[in-house]
């Protein structure tokens, strides 16, 4: 793993990380395997040569001299791609070919690998910072990007560092693309947004050999004092809709009272019933205070009832009481 170092950027510690990587596959265990056992083949042989048979010392010398070159020739001719790799094979300079997954062989001191390509989906997150929309508010924008190396050969030769190349074609497209747009478009638009910046994005990876499969926009930050009077804004057109819809419903209530006032107007006694309905349901309620207009006494003849009932409970309470209504005294009890 390479070291972070302090002042390294993130793109120099990314092409550390892969030049350790490509020296940790100059061996594998494999070719290890192959050349201590080709030693050790050639040390037992030596052995036996010396004890059994009367051999000069440079035979034995030259036996393991051979077993130690083919061991050499294993250990660094055998090479191992793993399922998504790719690796870059030149001779002297020049292309040869591309080589895996699984074993492979090359020509030691005439071979070299340059890279290993990565055929897997990759993710490469990216931002704009401070970044001037359309309208002129500065925004950061926090964005990743999945991609992936169709064309290994293109990959590798088109282009010094793919993986730094994309990075900074990415933040680039991002920047071109928030400059082109409004706030309001960038934070209600986000599938048009990523749309746009996988399509600037792929036409200039193409050529690299690698395609973008697509882009997402993570976080949009604004300025807080701008996100404040967003957030009264919007608190205010809430209100400003809901007194439109009271209103509506206002209006709605009034048209139901204009229909049903048509029932009652060439039917006075059906009104006068329907009101004294309501006087009684209100009645209902325990303590309940209802103050009723003049005019709709006057119009349901409340009052001349009123005074009806009044003048008959103090006729009643006027006429005088007969013997026949009044209690029979009982008798006296008799005292013993």
């Amino acid at each position: 793993m390479a070291d972070k170092r302090p002042g390294q950027t993130k793109e120099q510690r990314e092409k550390d990380r892969r030049q350790i990587q490509l020296e940790a596959k100059l061996v594998n265990p494999v070719s290890l395997t192959l050349f201590f056992l080709m030693l050790a083949v050639s040390i037992v042989i030596s052995i036996v040569l010396g004890t059994t048979t009367e051999v000069e010392e440079w035979v034995v010398v030259v036996v393991i001299g051979v077993g130690t070159l083919v061991g050499f020739y294993f250990l660094f001719a055998l090479k191992i791609a793993d399922q998504w790799e790719k690796a870059i094979v030149l001779r002297f300079g020049h292309f040869q070919g591309l080589k895996g997954p699984g074993l492979f062989w090359i020509v030691p001191i005439v071979d070299r690998i340059s890279a290993w390509i990565d055929h897997r989906v990759m993710v490469t997150p990216f931002t704009a910072e401070r970044t001037l929309t359309k309208d002129t508010v500065p925004v950061d924008v926090d964005a990743v990007l999945f991609w992936l190396v169709w064309d290994a050969e293109k990959a590798a030769l088109e282009v010094e560092d793919y993986q730094a190349a994309i990075s900074w074609a990415a933040q680039t497209a991002l920047r071109e693309i928030i400059g082109k747009m409004d706030l309001a478009d960038i934070l209600v638009g986000r599938e048009r947004m990523d749309a746009e910046l996988q399509r600037i994005i792929d036409a200039r990876t193409t050529p690299w050999g690698i395609t973008v499969q697509s882009v997402e926009i993570r976080d949009i930050v604004i300025p807080q004092a701008l996100e404040d009077a967003m957030s009264r804004q919007a608190q205010a057109e809430r209100e400003r809709q809901a007194r439109v819809i009271l209103g509506e419903s206002e209006k709605q209530i009034a048209e139901s009272f204009r229909q049903a006032s048509l029932a009652y107007v060439d039917n006075p006694t059906a009104l006068h019933l329907r009101a004294m309905n309501m006087l009684f349901e209100g009645l209902q309620e325990r303590g309940a205070l209802i103050i009723v207009p003049s005019s709709a006494v006057e119009t349901m003849n409340l009052g001349g009832m009123a005074g009806l009932t009044a003048l008959a409970q103090t006729t009643q309470a006027m006429i005088p009481k007969t013997d026949s209504d009044s209690p029979k005294a009982e008798p006296p009890c008799e005292q013993p």
